[in-house]
């Protein structure tokens, strides 16, 4: 599926650390190891988030937005949190983001 919603708590016993105002998207493609590991730790940290899957026919063009904010690149996991994009961003890096 191309787009997904997630609202998770996490694995059994994971505490839930914030439960973001802003949106949390996230650009990702099915083959992406960093995206996985991404979204598990989105998952076990309790953070709310769309994914997008940007190999998907009807969803290349967001790439582009990636391309412009990577200097050229179409990099994945990009997350955009509000109106911020973090492009291969760490899990401390959107929490910040969404903190600030």
């Amino acid at each position: 599926m191309a787009l997904r919603s997630f609202n998770r708590e996490g694995p059994p016993g994971a505490k839930e650390k914030m439960s973001p105002m802003k949106p949390v998207t996230m650009y990702s493609t099915t083959w992406c190891g960093y995206c996985r590991r991404l979204k598990r730790q989105f998952d076990e940290a309790g953070i709310a988030y769309e994914e997008i899957d940007v190999d998907e026919p009807q969803h290349r063009h967001l790439g582009d937005r990636i391309i412009e904010a990577s200097g050229g690149y179409r990099i994945v996991p990009t997350v955009a949190v509000g109106d911020k994009l973090l492009v291969n961003p760490s899990l401390k890096e959107v929490e910040t983001a969404l903190a600030g």
